[in-house]
């Protein structure tokens, strides 16, 4: 029999082992991901019209890296990409949307900011695209640099950082503008094409995707400076650590796949005959990480089969073949000296 002065030390480290226990299985489910198996789909907030992240062709199919990485995780949970809806929202309405539980998550071109990762009761996940903010203006105008732009009239989308970083750039030089506020994409078009705008402020993929939607894109010039750190990330409600985990992993595991060199095409052979032990656990060839996440071993497997690895994503959106032929530069991988990196799969 135990003694008094025993009992009660075990009896509380009894109760720390059954609360650890319980906790540690409490955050094997995921509010948000219970929701999506029993709709049967996933809702995937995106861009409205932003060529190489999201636009929509003449079947009515959604294109474009957004588009794709919302494909990727639907095939991560469904073991099909095609069971994903796409839901077009503006600057404006995309985080009211998120929060209302209209979307799943949001994969727009939205920057992760201290704000708005601390007030806003979202979660801001891991980059998948960096950029910086810049501007667009009229070749005719003869502008060499920003400073050029004093007193110009300049088209900006409502909401967005780009709204704040042009205010606060002209302010500090002591410059003016005047600032032509529009929401919709397709209002920044007719703006520039009908000359209401002598230049457009934005992240430098959405400059190029602007001027090649232009009539005339020669007519325009993308001025060189960068203003900003614009870190694009998926973006989910706050509360839900589990569906963090996953979009954060899901992230990571596209990019993980171009370095270990697993292609849309050899995922299925790499899977098989890999000896390596970080493409066997990313691949589910063994289960452990899929089971820490919740999900199918093969998770991982099926998004880099229905989109590819990074690379395969990036060339197909924005790379050399494509209208916006953007170079990836900080868009590289870390061992070619760009900025992506993922963690290791163990």
């Amino acid at each position: 029999m135990l003694k008094s002065w025993l009992r009660a030390p075990l009896a509380a480290l009894a109760l720390c082992v059954a609360s650890a226990g319980a906790m540690a299985q409490s955050t094997l489910t995921s509010p948000t991901l219970n929701q999506i198996r029993q709709r049967g789909t996933l809702v995937c907030g995106v861009n409205a019209n932003t060529p190489g992240f999201t636009t929509i062709d003449s079947r009515g199919e959604y294109r474009g890296m957004v588009a794709d990485l919302c494909r990727g995780l639907a095939a991560s949970i469904f073991a099909d990409a095609t069971k994903v809806r796409f839901v077009p929202l503006s600057f404006a309405t995309r985080f009211t949307a998120l929060s209302a539980g209209e979307v799943d998550l949001l994969f727009l071109t939205s920057t992760m900011t201290v704000m708005r990762d601390t007030t806003l009761g979202l979660r801001f996940v891991e980059p998948y695209f960096y950029d910086g903010h810049g501007f667009m203006a009229r070749r005719d105008a003869n502008v060499q640099n920003v400073r050029g732009l004093a007193g110009a009239t300049i088209c900006l989308n409502p909401g967005t950082t780009n709204e704040q970083i042009t205010a606060e750039y002209f302010r500090a030089q002591n410059l003016t503008f005047r600032p032509v506020l529009l929401e919709q994409n397709e209002q920044v078009l007719a703006a520039l094409s009908a000359g209401r705008c002598d230049a457009f402020g934005f992240d430098a993929s959405g400059l190029a995707a602007m001027r090649s939607s232009l009539p005339s894109p020669n007519d325009w010039v993308i001025l060189p400076e960068r203003f900003s750190k614009e870190p694009y990330t998926a973006v989910i409600r706050r509360g839900d650590e589990r569906w963090f985990e996953i979009l954060r992993w899901f992230t990571y595991a596209i990019i993980e796949a171009e370095e270990q060199g697993i292609t849309a095409a050899n995922a299925e052979e790499m899977r098989r005959s890999s000896r390596d032990a970080n493409i066997r656990r990313l691949l589910g060839a063994v289960p452990e990480v899929g089971q820490a996440l919740g999900l199918d071993p093969a998770w991982a497997y099926n998004a880099i089969r229905a989109i590819g690895n990074y690379g395969e994503l990036y060339d197909r959106s924005l790379g050399p073949n494509t209208p916006l032929a953007m170079p990836r530069a900080q868009n590289e991988i870390w061992t070619r000296g760009g900025l992506l990196y993922a963690p290791p799969f163990r």
